[in-house]
């Protein structure tokens, strides 16, 4: 008893993320759409006036503070049942700028945390970007850029989100590659806007290729909310993701999201259909590498309290506003994350 108790001690002392129960290292990753982050300051080089406190939403600064509240108690919960420092690197959707991820990640639920941000503005019409959270503890950053998603129709530009792409070495051990991305909607029907989704696609997979060509168990993750469910063309064939293992090249790409949306699990519902748009999918580096990180299982954080009660949108998630109504909730999509594990002895990954 007296070397088991040494030997938990050590772990926790030599890897922070190490939870006492699983007596192996662990980290959690996660993506969270945050819904329309915006600050209630207008700014005239975005279409930010609904969010204002004038706006259709009137969006006062009580409310942003209220979101900000909501939101950082979400991510605060997230992972910690299996990694007791919670998230290690999040990457998240839907922000206007860097100020509200200050702002965010001042909260009392996340300020002990110490997270850094990655954030490049993005050249989207709504003002609307993605981020990366990350604690210098568990994550140190070497690179971070912004690569273009261009979009033209009849030689027009349609500016969208840019793909987030981030280096860095994970807990002293592994170089890992991360892109976060928020993949352009659906608006005008799923088959007519296809091609732009595949179009962010193809960027991310022209950086995943650039990278296993030197090496092919690189270990590479791509996360965002992609519009597309595990099966759409954009993630299943542009990607070429797939949730067989056993179908897994090296350099290729394993979603471990499949097995959720094939029973109807999802992360957004509309019209009464799920939809599982956010995804964290890895590359084969970590699937079959058999030193370092590799991954251990992927979950969607899905709790009561982050669930309509009642009403027509019972059961769904409990977003922010209904209509132009603050109605106090957190977003319209769920939050998803892996845990990766180092050297876990013989546990064949979730």
């Amino acid at each position: 008893m007296k070397n088991l108790l040494s030997l938990i001690a050590f772990l926790l002392l030599f890897f922070p993320g190490v939870h006492a129960q699983s007596q192996y290292p662990i980290v959690a990753i996660g993506f969270y759409n945050l819904e329309n982050l915006f600050d209630p300051a207008d700014d005239p080089k975005k279409l930010d006036n609904d969010f204002t406190p004038r706006g259709a939403y009137r969006y006062t600064d009580a409310i942003y503070k209220k979101k900000l509240h909501n939101l950082a108690t979400v991510l605060s919960k997230i992972a910690v049942d299996e990694a007791s420092d919670g998230l290690a690197i999040m990457g998240v959707a839907e922000v206007e700028n860097k100020k509200v991820l200050q702002d965010l990640i001042k909260q009392p639920e996340l300020k002990s945390r110490n997270y850094q941000i990655i954030h490049f503005e993005s050249p989207d019409i709504r003002g609307i970007d993605v981020a990366l959270l990350y604690r210098s503890t568990f994550f140190k950053v070497l690179k971070a850029q912004a690569l273009p998603v261009v979009l033209k129709q009849k030689n027009k530009r349609i500016y969208t989100r840019d793909i987030l792409y981030v280096k860095g070495i994970l807990t002293n051990s592994d170089t890992v590659h991360i892109m976060v991305g928020h993949w352009p909607s659906r608006r005008g029907g799923e088959a007519a806007s296809r091609w732009k989704r595949e179009r962010a696609a193809e960027v991310c997979k022209a950086q995943l290729d650039s990278i296993v060509a030197v090496n092919p168990q690189a270990k590479v993750i791509i996360m965002g909310d992609l519009n597309d469910d595990p099966i759409s063309p954009s993630v299943a064939k542009t990607l070429g993701a797939t949730g067989d293992e056993k179908d897994l090249r090296a350099g290729g790409l394993f979603n471990p999201w499949w097995k959720y949306y094939s029973k109807g699990i999802g992360t957004s519902a509309y019209n009464d259909v799920w939809n599982l748009f956010d995804q964290i999918i890895l590359s084969s580096g970590f699937m079959q590498q058999q030193q370092g990180w590799k991954f251990y299982k992927a979950e969607i954080f899905k709790r009561s309290f982050l669930m309509t009660q009642f009403g027509k949108y019972k059961d769904y998630p409990h977003r922010s506003f209904s209509g132009t109504t603050w109605i106090d909730g957190y977003s319209d999509h769920l939050p998803v994350y892996i845990y990766l594990v180092n050297n876990h002895p013989n546990k064949k990954s979730k």
